[in-house]
């Protein structure tokens, strides 16, 4: 399958009054034609600052310092901005987290949801106004028709997601980036809201990167998963390789934080603090919060060792002379389910061919 972005090496630093922040470092990935890939880590990781270049909507004070970021082969990062304005909401959208200041307060959904249409497109207002409508039908809104002249206050929070996630789509753009845009909504809306993607990733045939916290929202969505820590993409696999068979201590801390039908008492979660992106460690950025860290982790960062063909980890513990080391007790339950639907998937598969 084609890759529609490739992202390589790409390193962003920010200017600030106490010097620079190496927001990004290095970090490489692609995304293939109808997939969905999954970024995922705590708050400050780096993942919106990545989808952000994407977009070509880094802060004044943000300097891409090396690297880059091709969309068919053409490097997004070399765009003029006059290229950029036809590209961006056109065909590479974006959906933000939080629709109320996402949306208009002023102006009826209709219009807004239209708007990009008469920008990009150069749609007259009524075909406009009537493919807002299609899209707004689309993604569930009741009663489009009477409601397209209401305004953003007059719906609830998870209709505000859908509207937003409408006016994203209504120009079929064949990528789509998802900034934490179930965060602020409730669990039974999350799981609508998650629905609503993968039901429109079908019917427009778009390419989705999901950004999230939360890896529970992950396993409902994703294709594949790359774990970021520290502005680093330290693990990334197929879905059920990151879920089923991590590598990375830092991906076990996220998968043991995460609570289950069977959790009781407190959550487990993952001791200390993030690096100071000031003045990175020289090593392996986790290292301070990682139990099972090594002497070698204070001092050389770990190159991606590869699992399988589709999944690799940076991490020191899969380094051929590394001692082995026991995941905590959830991480092996989570190992044990693998192995026992691994073969069955393996045979489904020989049996296709």
């Amino acid at each position: 399958m084609a890759n529609i972005l490739e992202v390589k090496n790409l390193s962003i630093d920010f200017k600030t009054y106490a010097g620079d922040v190496h927001a990004i470092r290095d970090v490489s990935f692609e995304l293939k034609k109808g997939e969905t890939l999954a970024i995922v880590g705590e708050s400050g990781s780096g993942k919106s600052v990545t989808v952000r270049s994407i977009m070509g909507l880094l802060a004044s004070n943000a300097q891409v310092k090396g690297g880059t970021v091709k969309y068919h082969g053409d490097d997004l990062l070399k765009k003029p901005e006059k290229e950029m304005n036809q590209i961006r909401g056109n065909e590479i959208s974006m959906i933000f987290q939080d629709p109320m200041t996402s949306l208009d307060p002023t102006m009826p959904i209709g219009k807004q949801v239209a708007e990009p249409l008469l920008i990009h497109k150069a749609m007259n207002k009524e075909d406009a106004m009537k493919r807002a409508l299609t899209v707004l039908d689309l993604v569930g809104i009741p009663n489009a028709k009477e409601r397209m002249k209401d305004y953003p206050h007059q719906f609830s929070g998870g209709q505000r997601q859908r509207i937003v996630i409408a006016i994203a789509i209504v120009d079929y753009p064949q990528v789509l980036i998802a900034d934490e845009p179930t965060t602020a909504l409730d669990v039974t809306v999350q799981a609508q809201i998650i629905d609503l993607m993968k039901e429109l990733q079908r019917k427009i045939e778009t390419s989705i990167i999901f950004i999230t916290h939360d890896l529970g929202v992950v396993a409902g969505i994703a294709d594949r998963v790359a774990v970021m820590y520290a502005g680093k993409i330290i693990e990334y696999g197929l879905v059920d390789e990151i879920f089923y068979q991590p590598k990375h201590p830092y991906t076990w801390g996220l998968l043991n934080s995460m609570p289950t039908l069977d959790t009781a008492g407190k959550l487990e979660a993952i001791p200390g603090t993030p690096p100071d992106l000031l003045d990175p460690p020289k090593g392996d950025a986790f290292a301070p919060r990682n139990p099972y860290a090594l002497q070698i982790d204070t001092e050389e960062m770990p190159p991606f060792f590869e699992v399988s063909k589709t999944h690799y980890a940076a991490t020191w513990l899969l380094h051929p002379d590394a001692p082995q080391v026991e995941p905590p007790a959830a991480i092996k339950t989570l190992m044990a389910k693998y192995d026992e639907v691994a073969p069955q998937k393996v045979g489904q598969t020989d049996g296709k061919g």
